[in-house]
């Protein structure tokens, strides 16, 4: 499968306004991360309170996840999709006028994160439904394949120019850029056409729909165990990288615009791997991806052992080309295996799983590192990492999952 023959699936009308709504929203989210984060140590220079600040995103997004997962099955996914994205912009634009005049005290930013979080919860279940009900089965890994190298190609400049932003004129700004493309994300999903439901998914309840959901993730071997185990990796990510990372780069040599550069080369090594696997096959998703996400170890044993520039870049790299393996199998397991009509419930579940610890890895890294010191923290992190990664290898039913769809005469195995 060559570049050009997976360009092939934007020929699709539907797809290709999905696929345009997602870019220009990718093309501000790349920058928000590293603009909020330093917005924030200009009012405070704690990480405790950059902690509070993202954790009033993701406690919301955690608590209302589910409802957005009923939601998504029940009603239109581009309807849900895009009043969220509206919701989006309306926050962000806030916090980017308050941090633009001077304004911005850390409740305030608390409280908008907060809505962001909670119009997520919306968004994301509804997002992650669309793609199987606007391409086959045989073009999945094609057009998953195309978001990634959308994300990959738009982040890899984002946080460097976030960054450059925050030394140069500020870090509000970069959040009004984010806002501005959340409103043309949604104005993008007007011209997509989605097949309408049975009208006897509209018998049961919500809480009916919940139960079914449970029973269903419950009942799945490998969905639940990876999900587990991104609730452990994805509390080190948040707490490690996202909130002890900035702080300790902006004391150390590293500097923000080391650390934007890093941020730049996980992009890139995201990028770089899209095209590889765009000429590869994965036949078993869930082994390739734990294999790949175990390379997030690296940009901790980095900062804990050798905290300079060149290699945590590197390190961010690797790590970079390691993630976008995982998230192409398993987009490919969840699409391929996952009913749709249960898909959005299921995302829903495996999010609320995947980021229910997130806040306490956001409040507990700044803590544990005056306590302990970043450097052991971020050392014990990256054990941890690979520790939980093998664990979850040692499970029969996630290393043996194969796709459902495969041309076997198509590229190389992973």
């Amino acid at each position: 499968m060559s570049v050009k023959e997976s360009l092939f699936v934007l020929k699709d009308r539907d797809f290709g306004w999905f696929f345009a709504s997602r870019f220009v929203n990718l093309a501000g989210s790349s920058m928000s991360h590293v603009a909020l984060a330093f917005a924030v140590l200009e009012v405070t220079h704690s990480a405790s309170a950059l902690g509070y600040v993202v954790a009033a995103h993701t406690v919301p997004m955690v608590v209302f996840l589910l409802v957005g997962g009923v939601i998504a099955d029940r009603f239109p996914r581009r309807l849900v999709l895009q009043l969220s994205n509206l919701a989006s912009a309306a926050s962000q634009a806030a916090a980017a006028a308050l941090i633009i005049t001077g304004q911005a005290e850390i409740w305030q930013l608390v409280v908008l994160q907060a809505i962001n979080g909670t119009t997520m919860a919306m968004a994301f279940p509804a997002m992650q439904g669309m793609v199987p009900q606007l391409v086959a089965k045989k073009d999945l890994q094609p057009a998953n394949l195309l978001l990634s190298m959308s994300r990959g190609t738009l982040t890899i400049l984002g946080p460097s120019v976030a960054a450059g932003l925050v030394v140069g004129v500020g870090a509000g700004w970069a959040l009004a850029v984010d806002a501005l493309t959340w409103l043309l994300a949604a104005i993008f999903l007007l011209p997509v056409r989605i097949p309408p439901r049975p009208t006897d998914a509209e018998k049961t309840s919500a809480l009916e729909d919940l139960r079914a959901g449970w029973t269903y993730v419950r009942g799945t071997t490998w969905l639940w165990v990876v999900v587990v185990a991104f609730m452990v990796l994805n509390a080190m990510q948040s707490g490690g990288l996202n909130v002890l990372g900035p702080a300790y780069a902006k004391s150390s040599s590293l500097g923000v615009e080391g650390w934007g550069l890093a941020n730049s080369a996980l992009a890139a090594g995201m990028l770089v791997m899209t095209f590889v696997l765009m000429r590869a096959t994965i036949r078993r998703p869930l082994r390739a991806g734990m294999f790949g996400i175990m390379a997030f170890s690296l940009p901790f044993f980095t900062l804990a052992l050798w905290p300079e520039t060149v290699p945590f870049v590197i390190a961010m790299a690797v790590a970079g080309a390691g993630v976008e393996i995982f998230s192409l199998g398993w987009q490919l397991a969840m699409q391929e295996n996952v009913p749709e009509e249960m898909l959005s419930r299921a995302y829903s579940y495996d999010a609320l799983g995947s980021f229910v610890a997130m806040p306490v890895g956001q409040l507990l890294y700044g803590p544990l590192a005056g306590w302990f010191g970043a450097q052991p923290v971020f050392l014990a992190s990256g054990i941890l990492y690979v520790s939980v990664c093998l664990v979850t290898l040692a499970v029969p039913s996630v290393v043996r999952l194969q796709r459902v769809e495969q041309t076997a005469t198509e590229g190389t195995s992973a």
